[in-house]
């Protein structure tokens, strides 16, 4: 009877200390998920992207942005395969449509004394936008920028050398390089990291284009109204300019305006008067979902 008790306590030992070891291992990884939350201030600062795969049937065609008639306060169309694509890939050309919100933008690639005017209207307008920069115009106008960013403006990637992005999306260092050394020159300047909107130069993409601005972080935003506002020896008369964007309002614009034209910088200020008085609020990138 000692002996069978004996043997049982022996038996009962070794498989609680079996057990204490198994409980002590890690977990086996699942080599068969990948994790897909990567921190998107970590994919910024890569040096090279070459650690995420690009599908081999992505079309890498250059599409030049364009927009269907706008007519009526009716947001414009795009075509259903352009539109599917944006879906897939973080692309926006329109906000909310369903409440009268416009969100406006401009695209700076130089300087040529107008953008501290726009500011001193936003600012007493109350009024938040989005700059699209390029690299060139970070280190060249770093007070402007550091203005933007304190008075509370969302400060946007629009590339370092502002090539047809469709060209180089298949070297992927080159493309990489567009996103990072902007956001370097941006820390840089600010100290903060870069918002994470990103708009194609020239409107030019492809399916690839999206899909490696997505990886990289970003989302790709469009614009649903723009005018031939970027010529600076050619610019529209006031009056044009002005019934141009007051009839072409709609819920959810992206309003792309750059901040070269003289036009501009003169009608602003009652454009965002008139447009309050009808109703619209002015919203913020951050909004697009």
């Amino acid at each position: 009877m000692k002996k069978m008790l004996s043997l049982f306590l022996a038996v009962f030992f070794l498989l609680t200390i079996s057990c204490q070891k198994s409980s002590q291992m890690p977990p086996k990884s699942n080599n068969n998920s990948l994790n897909l939350n990567i921190n998107q201030g970590d994919i910024a600062n890569q040096s090279t992207t070459t650690d995420f795969d690009t599908p081999s049937n992505l079309s890498n065609k250059t599409i030049p942005w364009g927009l269907g008639p706008n007519k009526n306060h009716v947001p414009p169309s795009i075509p259903m395969e352009h539109k599917t694509i944006l879906d897939k890939y973080s692309g926006y050309y329109l906000g909310d449509t369903s409440k009268k919100v416009i969100y406006i933008t401009f695209d700076e690639g130089y300087e040529i004394g107008y953008t501290s005017v726009i500011l001193d209207i936003l600012k007493s307008n109350d009024v938040k936008a989005a700059f699209f920069v390029t690299r060139h115009y970070i280190i060249k106008e770093p007070d402007l920028i550091k203005r933007m960013v304190n008075e509370g403006h969302i400060v946007c990637n629009h590339s370092s050398t502002h090539p047809s992005m469709p060209s180089i999306a298949n070297n992927i260092e080159s493309f990489t390089k567009e996103f990072t050394d902007t956001e370097a020159a941006f820390k840089d300047v600010t100290g903060i990291d870069m918002p994470k909107f990103f708009r194609p130069p020239k409107g030019e993409f492809s399916e690839k284009v999206l899909y490696l601005t997505q990886k990289l972080g970003y989302k790709t935003v469009f614009w649903s109204f723009a005018y031939k506002d970027w010529l600076v020896d050619q610019q529209p008369s006031e009056k044009y300019a002005y019934d141009k964007i007051m009839s072409s309002t709609h819920n959810g614009e992206i309003m792309l305006l750059h901040a070269v034209s003289k036009t501009n910088a003169n009608i602003l200020d009652s454009v965002i008067k008139e447009l309050k008085k009808q109703g619209y609020r002015f919203g913020t990138l951050y909004e697009l979902n």
